[in-house]
């Protein structure tokens, strides 16, 4: 997905919020964000939205010298989400469809996002996915891939959202790979926070290799790019794994909620839908 000019103040807000949350004083975040104008106005038509949130992160931490902004709020996400996961347990014992179930309940957990919103109501999202129709439904012939597949490649999003991504791998029947980021980028998911969730109780974990926003394959490590392209499944947890993988062919699912107006306007849906949506080719 391009990058579209109304990505431009988010861009702003994000590197503000991460130089505040990291301690940064009034010239130190004046610096982030002239730092970051500077960039902006260098942006190229094929660039996608996490290439320039990569960089707009990599400034903050650079005038900061803080490489984990968000680390703090990592934790109590996850920590949050394990003191709801046996109310997920029990929704899902008690499904007629435990696949359809689980599906929601991953993208329940896309609400933990720090990118658009440091606020969410965690289960009351739940409650609201679990009885919300999907804006794009492609659970066919995500149900068909599944069925042929002998393997699960599974692309990470945020902290927290890790615990709900553990009801979705438990129903795949078919071995999980689960790909965190090789470093912190935002609230994404890294190894250790994969371990505090227990996903390596169900899968196994490997790194990208890169720790930019979504999956930018051109930056990720040879081991991975071979499980990717080896892959008959991936799923794609997330909007910034839609921006960067929107177009690398029907493989690849997208499970998220549209959280940001210029990624729904790109679906061609509303803001706060649920979505399944099976990629396209380039």
């Amino acid at each position: 997905m391009r990058t579209y000019l109304d990505c431009y103040p988010c861009f702003l807000r994000q590197a503000l919020d991460a130089a505040r949350l990291a301690g940064a004083d009034e010239s130190q975040q004046k610096v982030v964000l002239d730092r970051v104008f500077d960039v902006l106005k260098q942006i190229g038509s094929s660039s996608t939205p996490p290439e320039i949130g990569d960089r707009v992160h990599r400034i903050v931490r650079q005038e900061v010298g803080d490489s984990d902004p968000y680390q703090a709020a990592k934790e109590t996400s996850t920590r949050q989400a394990l003191v709801l996961y046996p109310r997920v347990k029990a929704l899902l014992a008690e499904a007629d469809d435990p696949l359809d179930v689980a599906v929601r309940l991953s993208i329940a957990g896309n609400i933990i996002d720090l990118g658009p919103d440091q606020e969410y109501d965690l289960w009351g999202t739940v409650e609201r996915v679990l009885a919300q129709p999907f804006a794009v439904d492609n659970r066919g012939a995500f149900r068909e891939t599944l069925s042929r597949a002998g393997q699960v490649l599974y692309l990470a999003d945020n902290a927290g959202e890790t615990v709900f991504d553990l009801a979705l791998i438990g129903t795949l029947d078919v071995p999980v790979v689960y790909a965190v980021k090789g470093g912190p980028i935002l609230n994404d998911a890294t190894r250790e926070d994969a371990l505090a969730a227990g996903v390596d109780q169900v899968a196994e974990i490997v790194s990208t290799g890169s720790d930019a926003p979504g999956t930018i394959l051109g930056r990720c490590s040879e081991e991975f790019r071979h499980l990717y392209d080896d892959a008959e499944l991936v799923i794609a947890k997330g909007q910034a794994n839609y921006e960067t993988l929107s177009e690398e062919g029907p493989k690849v699912f997208f499970l998220l909620q549209t959280k940001c107006p210029v990624i729904a306007r790109d679906m061609g849906v509303p803001v706060g839908s649920i979505v399944l949506k099976q990629g396209r080719c380039r």
